[in-house]
């Protein structure tokens, strides 16, 4: 079988889902490398749609594990050259195996049915680490939903992807222009809204603040510059802050949103922390 190159007509059409627009217009995605591939293909039937797998045949001897899944899924699976790798992928260093994926987001309804516990609000998030990050986070502390509200990153977005490290075919992620809708369909939901800002009155170590995580909670998130907008912070049921023990003159989004996110999945899970294992 001959090998694509960069200038084959499929590879031509998928470098084009580096931008926004393209994907938006054809309705897919690039997911690269042995994790974000082998999630896709991991993922729950009919919650993601992979239309192709392009591999060069360094990468197939290396993952011989997602390939395996593609031909079992009837996925297309297409050797290429290392230059269309490298112009299939954002990396300075490409991996060599890329799939072609079927857009991911779902709309709020679906992302917020089912009686949620614990849901991610990343309200104008620009920075598509980040974001993916969070989502990773999210993920981990066994958060129900992703919502990506206002003027937000697209979590389609090839850095936001590989920071998630598979998360986002594991979990649902919305999008919702209108923060205002967000934020009523989580109230809607049953859930209790918890701003993260440095301002808030509650502190996060609060037992109070604990008790109330306690029930079905949704974390808003702001830009990572510039926070939460004044107008949503004051529309949340909470205003939670992160305390600093230390110099720091704060935290970034990631860590600040990991803090609060596994705090709360703790408190919902009923866990401790032993004095034995405290020391």
């Amino acid at each position: 079988m001959a090998e694509c190159t960069e200038r084959t007509p499929r590879v031509v059409a998928a470098r084009k889902l580096h931008r926004r627009a393209a994907r938006e217009r054809v309705g897919r995605f690039l997911a690269e490398g042995a994790q974000a591939v082998g999630a896709a293909l991991a993922a729950a039937p009919g919650s993601v749609r992979v239309y192709e797998v392009f591999v060069t045949p360094a990468a197939a001897d290396r993952n011989p594990g997602p390939l395996a899944a593609a031909h079992a899924a009837g996925v297309t699976v297409s050797m290429i050259t290392e230059r269309a790798a490298a112009a299939l992928s954002e990396t300075v260093t490409p991996q060599g195996l890329v799939a072609v994926c079927g857009l991911l987001d779902v709309p709020m309804a679906e992302a917020l049915d089912g009686d949620p516990r614990l849901v991610v609000v990343l309200v104008g998030a620009s920075d598509p680490g980040n974001a993916g990050t969070v989502i990773r986070v999210a993920d981990a502390a066994g958060a129900d939903a992703v919502l990506l509200a206002g003027d937000a990153v697209d979590p389609h977005n090839g850095k936001c992807v590989r920071a998630s490290a598979g998360s986002v075919f594991h979990l649902p992620v919305a999008r919702e222009r209108d923060v205002a809708t967000a934020l009523a369909a989580c109230r809607e939901a049953g859930l209790r809204l918890f701003a993260a800002t440095a301002i808030g009155e509650r502190d996060l170590h609060d037992p109070a603040t604990s008790a109330a995580l306690a029930g079905p909670a949704a974390w808003l998130f702001g830009n990572e510059a510039h926070g939460l907008p004044a107008e949503v912070a004051a529309a949340a049921d909470e205003r939670v802050r992160v305390p600093i023990y230390g110099r720091a003159e704060s935290l970034n989004l990631a860590t600040a949103s990991a803090v609060c996110i596994y705090a709360t999945a703790l408190v919902q899970r009923g866990a401790t922390i032993s004095p034995d294992a405290a020391r």
